[in-house]
């Protein structure tokens, strides 16, 4: 630790010596806690970091929507424009790839519920489903799915890793919930946690920002800061010492996420991709979303904050929308290109209802609640049931109709909730459900599949 004379001349020479404006009023133990803190700031960086805060907050917007060109056709897949023997065939290369352990899975998880009112990490969440499992249940089980579905298929035993970028607030209690839960029956060495870096909270004008007297206000530094903390806690040699080449990169409130999914993994590995994402087409030209495009040759993603209505508005020859490509934080990475940083780019298009829905806020918002992202849920899974040929009582033993193409926007007709366990996206329910009646609400576990295999 520093002493209090070296922190000063380093915080003068940052240009934030304010930080120590409390010290005459700190008690030893404060003052002693707040050195600790100050010296392990990258001082040589503060400066910098500070200036450039300021200095974007005070910039023109960057105008980057002037440039902005739609992603190459010959660049895009889509689950939507493609036929079923294209998308098998992705499939089977990614479960390949799966099989053979060259497949990692990365999930975002720095963030706390503090939008969604509580003061536990978002992966804990229980959004009031029948099972009432979490999302890190839920994420872990499909998991566990997708590695019984790839032996199945190529006889093997294999291990997708599941490397999760918590931060300062979320490692302790994520690491003490899946300890809980005997890390919801996978391999404790299969899961590496590990934090991102933390950085000095700015004000408008370049200052850093104290939370109190003696602690400066500290946030994760965002999506952006994971290539260096893939760095810095050897997830890179990780990923090396296993044989990992691809991985897949997923925040963690998207309920319907599919983790490693193995159509877009064999789109991207068939097309030589160094790097993807996969989109939503937006539900209105201006919702507020990234979008995927490319800007002066380069693929980015550029935020709706930075794009002008009349850009978001304009449509192609075709009448449909230039730039409809929404990003969903939905990413695949080879281990070189983590390594490298390089360019070669691809962009796959999934169906939102099947695909997409973040939970972000409590129940008093009107989007992104618990309440949507289980309805999402029970509707994806009321569809796949009545794809698999069963039909549905309600509680009075009357015959529902069936409603195949019932969203989360609609009111659900039936309650019904099927484990990852049972199926990873909907496959192998016709065996267990076709000509089956059900009566709401309906919970297909492993325990239900087996008694109804037995039917």
């Amino acid at each position: 630790m520093l002493s209090y004379e070296d922190v000063k001349s380093r915080l003068e020479g940052a240009e934030q010596a304010h930080l120590l404006r409390f010290w005459p009023e700190l008690s030893g133990e404060q003052r002693g806690d707040l050195l600790s803190e100050l010296s392990r700031l990258d001082f040589s960086g503060l400066k910098n970091h500070c200036r450039g805060a300021a200095e974007a907050a005070a910039s023109e917007p960057s105008g980057a929507d002037q440039h902005m060109q739609p992603v190459q056709p010959e660049l895009v897949g889509s689950v939507l424009k493609s036929d079923k023997k294209t998308q098998a065939n992705w499939e089977d290369e990614g479960l390949v790839q799966i099989s053979e352990n060259r497949v990692g899975i990365l999930l975002l998880a720095g963030g706390q519920g503090t939008r969604l009112g509580v003061p536990y990490p978002k992966g804990m969440y229980d959004v009031g489903l029948p099972s009432k499992k979490t999302l890190y249940q839920i994420q872990a089980e499909r998991l566990r799915k997708l590695q019984e579905l790839a032996d199945l298929k190529h006889g093997t035993q294999c291990t997708v890793p599941w490397y999760i970028m918590t931060s300062e607030f979320t490692l302790d209690p994520t690491e003490m919930f899946f300890k809980e839960n005997n890390y919801f029956s996978l391999e404790q060495s299969n899961i590496i946690m590990f934090e991102q870096r933390m950085i000095p909270a700015v004000t408008f004008d370049g200052k850093v920002i104290l939370q109190d007297k003696c602690k400066v206000a500290l946030a994760p530094d965002g999506n952006g800061g994971l290539y260096q903390a893939l760095v810095d806690n050897k997830v890179l040699v990780d990923m090396e010492k296993r044989g990992v080449q691809y991985l897949h990169v997923y925040c963690v409130d998207n309920i319907l996420v599919k983790m490693a999914d193995p159509v877009f993994i064999g789109f991207c590995v068939s097309k030589g991709a160094d790097c993807g994402a996969k989109v939503v087409e937006k539900a209105y030209p201006t919702e507020p979303v990234g979008v995927i495009c490319s800007v002066d040759g380069v693929h980015q993603v550029v935020e709706y904050s930075e794009i002008q209505p009349e850009t978001a508005e304009g449509k192609g020859p075709d009448g449909e929308l230039l730039f409809s490509a929404g990003n969903i934080c939905n990413h695949f990475f080879t281990r070189a290109f983590l390594k490298e940083i390089t360019q070669k780019f691809v962009a796959f298009e999934v169906v939102r209802e099947e695909e997409f829905s973040p939970l972000k806020n409590a129940d008093e918002a009107t989007v992104d609640t618990p309440t949507t992202a289980r309805h999402s849920l029970l509707a994806q899974h009321y569809r796949w049931a009545l794809a698999a040929g069963a039909t549905f009582l309600d509680e009075h033993g009357n015959t529902l109709p069936a409603r195949p193409s019932v969203t989360a926007k609609d009111s659900l007709p039936a309650q019904c909730e099927i484990s990852p366990m049972v199926s990873y996206f909907g496959e192998g329910l016709g065996q267990l459900l076709e000509g089956k009646t059900l009566t709401t609400p309906f919970l297909l576990d492993v325990k239900r599949a087996t008694e109804l295999k037995s039917l």
